[in-house]
Parts: structure tokens; sequence; C-alpha cells
């Protein structure tokens, strides 16, 4: 296909594709979708060879959120049945990190529910970087405490913050449809704080809430202008006692393809499959490597991933190798900018989630495979990782 030769040509040279040449990916076939992840995936290995990277999740604070982000199971008068709990402490942080880490992560991101941190709140994640990165050399440490004060991302950043992780999770056509307690200007402003502070900025999408294909390239582009070093592509994880419980929109097969576009438009970025992998790519996770450089370990925010184990072994046999914490993720022209590392899922103000548009009739709903957290942080089980 010439489309695909042109955006590899493109990716190689870190070019911006055309907006017809985005939306031409996610309207190609089920019979093209080989050579679509072919394509993609000279890109991927261009920039980042068969690595992938591991990232653990650390929920410092669950439930109880003031804002009504219709996707998340955290949000305000949800009746998920999910864990609440208040900080957690610093050792109490450190430990369910370490269970990450001996897993093979090489990054924790550390993910507190709320609208934004209070100076306080900033204080307790400062000790909670510090109890981390002295029991763990070298580890990355990234935070998700969602919209920021002045000043707030450079007392992260002495502190020891590697990254800072917002979301802007859809179009900004159709935030207010998703969220009305703050704005997409709001998350666009946290994005920027983060980058002025050095930190590295860590910003991406939930495909899956009954976006158009316009919506997803809108939403990939705006991305691409705020150059984040690591862009997150959760799936909406539909969970029962949200306002988008019933939307099960998304194929394999859609995945991929969304996965394929947001390479090729941000061909040198750590691209990180998020949220929901399990539950909509399912078997078909192992062709999701080539296109994606990043993936969460073990489990979510609320809800259960795969055994740890599982995506090790599944790394291996798809002839990938875990990134080790020894090497530099990104590639030199963006680490000798200052980025250095890459980030995490979507948390305070989303992770877990996921775009409408499919070749066929929706699919049915496979509820069985989400499953609330009842593991590892906030609670006496050992954490999956």
């Amino acid at each position: 296909m010439d489309l695909l030769t042109t955006l590899v040509d493109k990716g190689l040279r870190r070019e911006l594709p055309t907006r017809e040449e985005a939306l031409a990916v996610l309207a190609t076939s089920d019979d093209d979708l080989l050579d679509v992840v072919a394509a993609a995936g000279k890109v991927r290995r261009h920039w980042f060879g068969r690595r992938v990277k591991l990232n653990y999740l650390v929920n410092l604070k669950s439930g109880l959120c003031p804002e009504d982000c219709s996707y998340c199971s955290q949000r305000l008068g949800s009746t998920t049945g999910i864990l609440k709990y208040t900080w957690l402490k610093p050792d109490e942080a450190s430990k369910a990190a370490a269970a990450g880490l001996a897993g093979g992560a090489k990054r924790v991101c550390l993910v507190a529910s709320g609208r934004g941190p209070t100076d306080r709140d900033v204080d307790r994640v400062a000790g909670t970087i510090k109890a981390i990165k002295d029991q763990n050399e070298g580890v990355e440490v990234c935070a998700c405490l969602g919209l920021l004060s002045d000043g707030q991302a450079e007392r992260l950043r002495e502190a020891g913050a590697d990254a800072y992780n917002h979301n802007l999770n859809t179009s900004e056509a159709t935030y207010g449809d998703i969220t009305t307690t703050h704005t997409y200007e709001d998350r666009v402003d946290t994005v920027q704080k983060a980058h002025a502070a050095g930190l590295s900025a860590c910003s991406g999408l939930i495909a899956g809430m009954g976006e158009s294909d316009a919506d997803l390239v809108d939403v990939v582009f705006s991305l691409r202008g705020l150059d984040p070093d690591s862009v997150p592509v959760n799936f909406l994880i539909p969970v029962e006692g949200t306002p988008l419980a019933k939307e099960w929109n998304l194929t394999p097969q859609r995945c991929l393809r969304i996965l394929a576009m947001v390479r090729f438009v941000c061909p040198d970025a750590e691209v990180r499959i998020a949220g929901g992998r399990e539950v909509h790519l399912r078997t078909m996770q192992p062709l999701a490597l080539n296109l994606a450089n990043s993936i969460f370990l073990g489990d979510y925010l609320t809800t259960e991933g795969q055994a740890g184990q599982a995506d090790l072994d599944m790394i291996a046999d798809a002839g990938f190798e875990v990134e080790g914490a020894d090497q530099v993720t990104l590639p030199e022209h963006r680490a000798a900018a200052g980025g250095g590392c890459g980030t995490a899922s979507a948390g305070a103000c989303g992770t877990e989630a996921g775009a409408c548009g499919s070749d066929a009739a929706a699919p049915e709903p496979r509820t069985d495979l989400v499953t609330v957290r009842r593991r590892g942080a906030g609670t006496d089980l050992a954490p999956n990782a």
C-alpha cells in the first residue's frame, strides 16, 4: 500500500503525517491489518528496537474523587464497589513498588485520585518518592496526581520525580461530553507545567468512549503538539456503576489500528499500552508489542490485569526483551533534550480506561474480563507483579 510506504518513510524521519493519512490508517480493513502492523512495526523498531519497558502502578489513594469523569470507577458518586482508602504511608507505597520492580518494572507510577494535590499532598508524595528511591537505586518515578497548581511540578521535580502523567483522554471537541468538573484546557495546562519544570511529560488518551475516528486523530495530533515523551493508550474498561459501563465498541483489530495510528503520528515517543489491553486486545496482545514499546505489569488502579508472569512470558514468546534498568528508553535526540525516560496510564484523572467505529457490528460485551482489584495496595493481599 502506498499509504503505508509513505507513513513508514515519514516515521523514520519524525515527519508528521497528514490528518487524512492518519484517518486512513483507522479506516483500513481487517484484510490489511497485518500489513498495517508490519509497517508501524518498522517505525517502532527503528526508534526502540525490540525492547519493552515495564511500568508498575501504585494507587496511593483510591476512590472518593470529586471529579465526574464518565469513564472512571473512582468518580464522584461512583457505585462500582472499588477499593476506597486514603493515602498510603511511604513505607506501604515503597513495599508495593518493590513487588513491581522485582517483577522487572523499571518505572513506578504513583497515582492518587482527586482533582489535584494540595501542597500537603505534594509533601506526602515527596516522602514516598524518597522512600522508593532510597530502597531502589536507579528506579524511575512518575507522579499522576491530577491538575497541578503553580510551583507544584517544580517541587515534585526537586523531590526526585522523573516524570508527570496527565492524559488529554479525548478530543477538545468532545471533552465536555465526558467530564464537566474541569476542562480540556486545564489538562493541557498541567502537561505544560510538567514540561516547564523539567519533568518528562506523559500524556495520552482513552479509546472506546464513543468517539469518532476524527476525534481520535484530533487528540493524537494535539498530543504530538504537546510533545510528551510518553503516550499511554488506554482502552476503556467499562466498569459497572460508571456512565460508560455499556460502551463496548472495541475489537482487537480496532485496537491495533489505533495503536498503529498513534505510532505513525508519534514515531519516536514511548507508546504505552495501558488500561484495557487484556479486555480488548485479548489474544492479540503479542501483536500489539510490534506497535507499542511499553506496557504496565500486573494490575491497574482499580481493576486487575493479567498475571505478571504471563506478561513476561508474552514478551519473550513474541521475540521481544524486557528493557533493563541500565538502558535509556528514549531515542538519543529525546534523551539529550532532557526527557530521559518516558510514563503511565491514566489514574488520578484517568487510568483504565477505551473508540467506536469497527468493521462489523459491536462485539458482545466481555464483562467476564473486568475484575475489580482486591489485592495489592490498600489490602493485606500480595500484589500481582
